[in-house]
């Protein structure tokens, strides 16, 4: 029997709509998992045949699980993760149980920050930056006679936002400097220049050494405690200058890292000197991004990304074009969810594609400190920018989460 091993999934989300595309393409979908509640909750997984706990940070005891399903008769084709950290285990697994189209190494780079500034420090598109090694003390006023302020203070493992923090005095930074120290010990800590500018999220596939954009993305960034982006605009049509620039800086990446084939992200910020390459990760962004990319173009990124990796050519043809904006949902006060309001009427509103409201009755909610503090989007298409985001933001303002204080 075919199948697909997945190394980890979420509830909902790309790598949850790669399950449900394997399954439509024929496959026996196989997910390993952590997640005790996933075990739990299993019948809100059907379109997982089937599900195995095991811990998906151990190569070995997933290379035992793997040995199991072939026992049993199952043909491994590809091994996948669309989970930030599982991409690379995925990969290494994959190279030694099946045919492999991707590069381990690659994808090892891509997704440490500190690897990836490292590998790319003398091209343009890279902002200045500098690394703290474990235990190494620093000053203030050394990193002052590098970078001017503000500047970015981050984990190379961070994702999600997590431990991306702006920063605006020689005081701020040496009290993060210290507690991102503390956080993670054994880690690296990169400081680079904050850069101003509008953002682009892009999202590409590489076969055999040609780049395939799927979708520009323009992002809308709410800055509190961490950057947490709530808006994202699917451009239809994107202007020549940008979608040059965007190519360029691709080829650039797919040159210095050596990739013939894969899938991966781009955020990049448009300064007055040119692009700035702001991060890279070995996989289609999470969330909302596959429905939005369906909605905008009409064909499944997930779907194109899985036929990839079993060694098929995917097409990114659009089959219609539409102007497609999210909006997210974060609160501004800590509390105990009490009900949701509003969702009926935000789905039935013009030009609403998707609503989607992620927790239940009595979870905690925060203000964001990472992407994973955002707690419903709303998708909407329109005839342009200014319209699909018009629709969206107003559908989403009906959506309203009533809180008790702890």
């Amino acid at each position: 029997m075919k199948t697909i091993i997945f190394i980890g999934t979420n509830k909902s989300g790309s790598s949850r709509e790669a399950v449900k595309a394997a399954e439509r393409l024929g496959y026996f979908t196989v997910v390993f998992t952590n997640n005790l509640k996933q075990m739990q909750q299993r019948e809100d997984y059907m379109d997982v045949h089937e599900m195995i706990f095991v811990d998906t940070n151990n190569l070995s005891m997933m290379k035992e699980e793997i040995k199991k399903l072939r026992f049993k008769g199952k043909e491994i084709k590809t091994i996948v993760s669309f989970i930030d950290s599982n991409v690379y285990s995925a990969s290494i697994l994959c190279e030694e149980f099946c045919q492999s189209y991707t590069s381990s190494n690659a994808i090892k780079i891509m997704e440490d920050k500190e690897e990836t500034r490292v590998s790319l420090k003398d091209q343009p598109y890279t902002p200045k930056f500098f690394s703290i090694k474990p235990n190494e003390p620093i000053s203030s006023e050394t990193i002052g006679s590098e970078l001017t302020f503000p500047v970015i203070v981050k984990s190379p493992k961070s994702t999600g936002s997590k431990d991306v923090l702006f920063v605006e005095t020689k005081e701020q930074l040496e009290k993060q400097i210290v507690r991102l120290q503390e956080k993670n010990p054994d880690e690296t800590i990169i400081i680079e220049e904050y850069i101003d500018g509008n953002q682009y999220l892009v999202e590409a596939l590489i076969y055999n050494k040609k780049i395939m954009i799927a979708g520009i993305i323009e992002q809308e960034i709410t800055q509190g405690k961490r950057f947490i982006i709530t808006g994202y605009g699917v451009l239809a049509n994107v202007p020549n200058q940008i979608k040059v620039g965007i190519e360029q800086v691709l080829q650039s990446i797919i040159s210095q890292f050596g990739i013939e084939n894969g899938a991966l992200h781009l955020e990049i910020r448009l300064k007055k000197d040119g692009w700035k390459l702001i991060e890279i990760n070995p996989r289609i962004s999470g969330g909302a991004m596959n429905e939005m990319i369906l909605a905008a173009f009409g064909f499944s990124l997930v779907e194109e990304t899985l036929k990839l990796y079993l060694g098929e050519s995917p097409s990114l043809m659009p089959r219609f074009t539409n102007y497609v904006f999210t909006q997210h949902l974060i609160v501004s006060k800590k509390g105990i969810l009490e009900k949701i309001t509003g969702k009926k009427k935000a789905l039935s509103s013009p030009g609403v594609v998707k609503v989607y409201v992620k927790p239940r009755k009595g979870t905690k909610l925060t203000p964001p400190l990472s992407m994973g503090h955002r707690y419903a989007y709303v998708i909407a298409k329109g005839a342009s920018m200014e319209e699909a985001k018009n629709l969206a933001k107003n559908a989403a303002s009906e959506i309203k989460f009533h809180l008790v204080e702890e």
